[in-house]
């Protein structure tokens, strides 16, 4: 972008301008464009304020400003654009500057900084110097095919928290009945563990990913604490060790039936619990249990690894979760890379983002190496956020500094990014 002498050139202001130049080469209504921008606006980083002013822009365009090889350009004075949108000058260039940084206007600015224009006696815009409204033409398909995927993204996380809410449900009515009974069982770490899950679902924002590994960890949950339950249910004679409104408890909870369980019938359902009665091999293997024994001490090994293996699962990074952490990042990830989909993407952007903070290309090739692609793109990710919060002066020395401390496996990123998350809840 050519420096003009009064406005600092930016990346994201001067790709703002190539879309600006692409708008002016197709043809888009003026309600296509932005009824498809309203639908993404809060996706890829827009306020209401901004959504306000844009609208207040467009209401100068006329039809044929949206036309193939004509600009929509918007001359209007800062005083009258105060005066419509109640805003003051500071935030008014605020909400503008964020509306040039995503790409939805570009500045046409004339050589003194000041807006004028004029139309041809057909209202045809001849010159003008103002908002310029074009990348809004240049990416309303991007916008289109941008919020199908998000419904898409929508219907599916919709569908998975269903299936979480059923084995959520399973989980705590076979816990419940196990420990109402007084079955033998490793009923509190199962316990432990199911409450360490609950607390990792989203509160408010959540990506299929996210929720898919929730689930698959809900249902491997399910199908050991159902293992248990029919194991220890099947070594237990409820007439002889119980009185008569014990052993009615038990064969209810035998008996159960998981629907009675859920409000939501219609839910397909995965892993049915059908009660089972036990053989003969189960049995012995249950009387060589120490009934005083504590919960903890009748685990078996076998579970003690895999409550482990899923606790270690857990720390892993996925994308939602960088993204919510490193909001600085994800804005600038999505205006230079659009909606990203899988790591591919993210480390694409991030190899794009990488000069704009200093990081020479020699650095980033021994992240890569020596952290593996998707740790390095997580920790380009968390360097460029704390670099934009002022926290980090030189980002190259910090990002080899990572690169030091993963080479002596002290490097915990996960911490970092959670760290972070907690202090945004705060």
């Amino acid at each position: 972008m050519k420096h003009t002498g009064w406005r600092k050139p930016t990346p994201g202001l001067g790709v703002a301008e190539q879309l600006a130049q692409a708008g002016e080469r197709v043809a888009v209504p003026k309600t296509r464009a932005f009824v498809a921008l309203k639908r993404v606006g809060a996706h890829i980083g827009l306020k209401a304020g901004d959504m306000m002013l844009l609208d207040t822009l467009g209401a100068f365009t006329q039809a044929q400003d949206w036309e193939e090889g004509q600009r929509p350009i918007v001359w209007a004075s800062n005083a009258y654009l105060m005066e419509q949108t109640g805003f003051s000058l500071s935030a008014l260039k605020r909400h503008a500057r964020r509306l040039a940084e995503n790409g939805v206007i570009s500045f046409q600015d004339s050589p003194n900084g000041k807006r004028w224009g004029r139309r041809d006696a057909e209202g045809r815009i001849v010159e003008a110097y103002g908002f310029d409204l074009s990348p809004l033409s240049a990416r309303v398909e991007e916008f289109e095919e941008l919020q199908a995927e998000l419904q898409a993204e929508r219907e599916l996380c919709q569908r998975l928290k269903r299936q979480i809410t059923v084995a959520r449900r399973m989980i705590r009515a076979r816990i419940e009945a196990a420990v109402s009974g007084a079955l033998r069982g490793p009923w509190t770490q199962f316990t432990g563990l199911f409450e360490e899950l609950l607390d990792r679902l989203p509160r408010r924002h959540h990506a299929s990913e996210q929720l898919e590994r929730l689930l698959a960890w809900f249902k491997e949950l399910q199908e050991r604490v159902e293992a248990a339950y029919l194991k220890a249910t099947g070594a237990i004679n409820p007439v002889e060790n119980t009185d008569k409104n014990d052993a009615q408890a038990i064969r209810k909870t035998q008996e159960m039936n998981p629907r009675e369980v859920i409000s939501e019938p219609h839910i397909l359902i995965t892993n049915q619990l059908i009660p089972v009665t036990s053989n003969s091999s189960e049995k012995e293997e249950a009387a060589d249990v120490v009934p005083n024994a504590r919960p903890e001490e009748r685990v078996d090994g076998e579970l003690e690894d895999w409550v482990a293996e899923v606790r270690k699962k857990r720390t892993a990074l996925d994308l939602p979760t960088i993204m919510q952490a490193c909001p600085e990042f994800a804005s600038w990830a999505r205006n230079m890379g659009g909606f990203l989909k899988d790591w591919g993407d993210l480390h694409r952007v991030a190899g794009q983002l990488r000069p704009m903070i200093g990081i020479s290309e020699h650095a980033w090739n021994v992240a890569q190496d020596r952290m593996g692609t998707q740790v390095a793109t997580a920790a380009f990710a968390l360097v460029f956020e704390k670099h934009s919060a002022g926290e980090v002066a030189s980002p190259g020395g910090y990002l080899r500094g990572m690169v030091e401390k993963a080479g002596a496996g002290e490097l915990h990123l996960e911490r970092s990014f959670y760290g972070r998350l907690s202090g945004q809840a705060a």
